[in-house]
């Protein structure tokens, strides 16, 4: 098995590793270095799959000592989003094992729909040039079904957000701004930040799109992150070269997050969260669509090298030209 069955990651690594069961402990040799899932050295991809959606079909998740996988509470939390569900801890231990991962004890939580289980509201962001700010006021009755304030921060002469009309959102809803991107990511997605009315914003490049079934469940996820005191939630992006989908897959981005966040990096920025990755989760549930050109590609890494040195993962850009294997 190359990839993990649950978050399709190509990071399983050797490391045993234990969970408590009732029955018993019980040890795995291999673990998925993004989203945590415990495996056997022989498990089947599709089987654990199987497994794991009939397990969800429960109103409450009883880990299964039999099965090839193991989960503990932090990561069931991101196996559940798969299925559009989100989990409560049933004792307050449960409660701290999602704030301190990864825990020992084999996972057990109620399930239920994301959206029962309450809602945040979510701002989005969008970072382009000028010229492509048209024709991402066109697109946004398709991306922006699930959010009332969207800005536009263009790379540009310092202005103050303005209210524009886009066909299909209320007035008022949407905002353009500008300020000179000045080859730093990290700060311009801050200044996005500090631009938006709700607590949480997903934010977006020019060139990524979201399905409206993916985008209607982060209100939903945005609550679930709350519950567990988490700041910043991951999707994994699909990067489409030339309409062929790239072997740098899950590629998870951390574009969901509380509006205090701040990113750092000038290229390849990440959230900087004060408690560390324990505070940031992966949904599962969908993801977002980046489509990029050969020619972007193979120029994108020598650019982002030349802003900030050694930083630039020039490395990335033959796999990123490798077509998907799973």
């Amino acid at each position: 098995m190359r990839r993990c069955f649950l978050c399709s990651a190509a990071m399983l690594g050797a490391g045993e590793r234990t969970l408590d069961y009732p029955q018993g402990r019980r040890s795995f040799p291999l673990a998925c270095g993004s989203c945590g899932v415990l495996l056997d050295r022989d498990a089947d991809p599709a089987a654990c799959r199987d497994h794991l959606a009939r397990r969800c079909e429960a109103p409450v998740f009883e880990s299964d000592p039999q099965a090839p996988y193991g989960l503990d509470l932090y990561t069931l939390r991101s196996a559940a989003t798969r299925f559009g569900l989100g989990i409560r801890p049933l004792d307050p231990a449960g409660e701290a094992e999602l704030r301190h991962p990864h825990a020992t004890r084999a996972a057990r939580a109620a399930l239920s729909r994301l959206e029962e289980a309450g809602t945040r509201p979510v701002s989005l962001g969008l970072i382009c040039r000028p010229a492509e700010c048209e024709a991402l006021l066109a697109a946004l009755p398709a991306i922006a079904t699930f959010s009332d304030d969207v800005v536009l921060l263009l790379d540009g002469p310092p202005s103050p957000p303005e209210a524009v009309a886009a066909e299909g959102l209320a007035p008022g809803a949407v905002r353009v701004a500008s300020r000179p991107l000045d080859g730093d990511f990290a700060a311009q997605r801050n200044a996005l930040h500090d631009l938006a009315r709700h607590g949480w914003m997903l934010q977006l490049d020019a060139d990524e799109t979201l399905d409206p079934a993916t985008a209607r469940l982060l209100p939903a996820l945005a609550a679930l992150a709350e519950a567990g005191d988490v700041v910043s939630v991951g999707l994994a992006r699909r990067n489409r070269v030339e309409g062929v989908l790239s072997d740098v897959f899950p590629d998870v981005q951390y574009r969901l997050n509380r509006r205090t966040v701040r990113y750092g990096g000038r290229v390849h920025e990440r959230p900087l969260l004060d408690g560390g990755w324990p505070r940031s989760l992966i949904a599962l549930h969908g993801a977002i669509d980046h489509a990029m050109s050969g020619a972007h590609v193979r120029a994108r890494s020598r650019r982002y090298e030349a802003l900030a040195p050694g930083q630039g993962r020039v490395e990335e850009e033959e796999a990123l030209l490798r077509a998907y294997e799973a």
